[in-house]
């Protein structure tokens, strides 16, 4: 649970709930919700009484400072009941940190050295506030500071280990996600759909005693469908060799629709391809203005395989400098002028390019969203492909980019 009105409004991105998911799940230790709460000690509370309902272990990080509005420790006081009392280990442990640092303290942090009775402190190495370990009954409390560094320190050093000593259960989690492009969600889904009625309804023996991975599917806008694969086992290699077996049966089913594996990009996907072959790419842009271009260079190492690009927006660019045709530019033939045009200019094995109308007025009486994309490999006759892409200039334009991102790693993977 995060505290802090500041995240409800949106001026704090909540990055420590999502570290906290990882690190419990590299823990084995598994994360059932996540909740926001402002700095409102009625709500705190409500929140924490909610949490203990329904989970055995509630993890708060925030509010323990030392102002006015840092209330966690009071709500978590009033949820077990109990008084808050000075702790002379945690104040002398503050006023050591001040002087230190050749700092006056104000008064007004010996707040943060209120502990719950019954409580038990989590000491502080790297800031003021320390954190707290609270029992209520078979159940527990652990509170946290906000600050990201510190919070992590006691996660590592104190909470995860307390939650494995609690629990009796040696455990890993692990998830891989397979990154596809080119089918809707459902279409994914469907694809995918006797793998998920065998794991949910396994028919032998070997399958109900080993370890079952779940499947989840994450639409994520431009960048395409993820499938992700998540795995509970008793050891990292059993995990490892469970996704490992789930990531096969899963690409046998969707094929040359996986373009990556976690946070393997599009881009990164065609430079693979690229120096596997030996060859070397340049592209031509109109629509999309550059953008090709520099996801490419993303890429560490794009140098090898990367000659470079042409913005080619003005007509009179497109017809002096590669060589296009006088005449209409938003159209197949163009596209493929363009292609042979940029691979012509810099020498490179394979031209790509992009021409089209983003909007939101059409032109050439090409309606808005219509996009022309061409490729020039070695060995085979140029091509360009028409694209009608949803959404308005900037989606269009981004649709653009990694549809012929794409286009360019199927033909290699033809090749």
């Amino acid at each position: 649970m995060a505290v802090g009105t500041e995240l409800l409004l949106g001026q704090i991105v909540d990055s420590n709930s999502a570290w906290m998911g990882q690190r419990l799940a590299q823990a084995g230790i598994d994360s059932h919700y996540q909740t926001k709460v402002g700095d409102n000690l009625a709500r705190i509370v409500s929140a924490l009484r909610l949490a203990l309902d329904r989970s055995d272990a509630v993890l708060v990080c925030g509010g323990l400072g030392p102002t006015q509005d840092d209330i966690t420790r009071e709500a978590i006081a009033e949820v077990m009941g109990a008084k808050l009392v000075p702790d002379e280990a945690v104040a002398g442990r503050i006023r050591s940190m001040f002087a230190q640092r050749g700092r006056t303290m104000s008064e007004n942090n010996l707040r943060q050295a209120e502990v719950p009775e019954g409580a038990r402190v989590i000491p502080q190495t790297r800031g003021t506030a320390p954190g707290l370990i609270c029992p209520l009954g078979d159940k527990v409390i652990y509170a946290m500071p906000g600050v990201p560094y510190e919070m992590m320190d006691m996660m590592d050093r104190a909470v995860v280990p307390d939650l494995q000593s609690r629990s009796g259960e040696k455990a890993v989690i692990r998830s891989r996600t397979l990154r596809t492009w080119g089918l809707a969600e459902s279409a994914v889904a469907e694809l995918v759909a006797p793998r998920l009625e065998l794991l949910d309804h396994p028919n032998d023996q070997a399958t109900l005693s080993a370890p079952r991975p779940t499947i989840a599917f994450l639409a994520s806008g431009i960048e395409g469908i993820k499938v992700r694969i998540t795995v509970k086992a008793s050891d990292e290699a059993t995990a490892d060799a469970v996704i490992a077996a789930e990531e096969a049966e899963l690409r046998n089913l969707l094929g040359d629709r996986v373009f990556g594996v976690d946070d393997e990009s599009m881009e990164h996907a065609v430079g693979a391809a690229l120096i596997e072959r030996d060859l070397t790419l340049a592209v031509a842009e109109s629509l999309t203005g550059g953008l090709v271009a520099s996801r490419l260079v993303n890429v560490p190492g794009a140098g090898d395989w990367f000659k470079g690009g042409v913005v080619a927006y003005d007509s009179e660019v497109k017809f002096n400098l590669l060589g296009v045709t006088r005449g209409p530019v938003v159209t197949l033939a163009c596209a493929k002028e363009m292609a042979e045009g940029v691979r012509r200019l810099t020498g490179a094995d394979i031209g790509i390019s992009t021409t089209g109308v983003a909007g939101p007025d059409p032109q050439e009486e090409v309606a808005p969203g219509t996009a022309f994309v061409g490729l020039a490999l070695p060995g085979q006759p140029t091509d360009a492909l028409e694209l009608h892409l949803p959404g308005d200039r900037d989606r269009v334009r981004q649709f653009c980019t990694i549809s012929l991102m794409d286009a360019l790693r199927r033909r290699l993977l033809e090749a």
